[in-house]
């Protein structure tokens, strides 16, 4: 929706995701929760921003059409003034999958951040499509990474990324 200059944009630094694990033994008929962080300063030192799996076709199952990772950059909540339910949303950066199937080595999926005109492309979701967090790997090349280098900014460093199904148990039956 529109949102007017006078509106009250509340921001938050973690949200909690709470979805269906088919495995999880120890949760209330198979539902699992876990934290999803977005913040500047992480313990007063460095940002953390974490990576989820977004939903775009609740229809779909798995990377094939299903779900999408982004990079939760900032979770905010308003209320419009005719409305009683507020709009929780997160501003995100995309990353789309690099090919038709997982990467055969590894059996994981190739993901790279989605770029136009040299930025990355960013977008506002509503917070109920975001399914869960997520773990990407960076692909290595050849050159060695130089000492020091921070690890804040791997998500920002490379060209592509594994996403990581062997994480979890959680995360294979999601990705699956």
């Amino acid at each position: 929706p529109h949102v007017p200059d006078h509106i009250h944009i509340s921001v938050y630094h973690v949200a909690h995701a709470t979805f269906y694990a088919p495995s999880e033994a120890s949760g209330s008929g198979g539902m699992h929760c876990e934290a999803i962080r977005c913040n500047p300063l992480w313990y007063g030192s460095y940002p953390r921003y974490d990576t989820v799996l977004v939903s775009l076709n609740p229809d779909a199952e798995g990377m094939t059409g299903g779900m999408i990772a982004a990079r939760v950059r900032l979770l905010f909540k308003f209320k419009l003034a005719d409305e009683v339910v507020p709009h929780s949303c997160a501003y995100v950066e995309w990353f789309t999958i690099d090919d038709d199937e997982p990467d055969p080595a590894t059996g994981m999926w190739r993901v790279v951040p989605e770029m136009q005109n040299g930025r990355r492309v960013v977008g506002v979701i509503n917070v109920a499509s975001i399914i869960r967090a997520c773990h990407l790997l960076p692909v290595f090349g050849t050159t060695r990474l130089p000492i020091g280098f921070p690890f804040s900014s791997s998500l920002d460093a490379f060209r592509a990324y594994y996403l990581n199904e062997y994480i979890d148990y959680h995360a294979h039956e999601t990705v699956v």
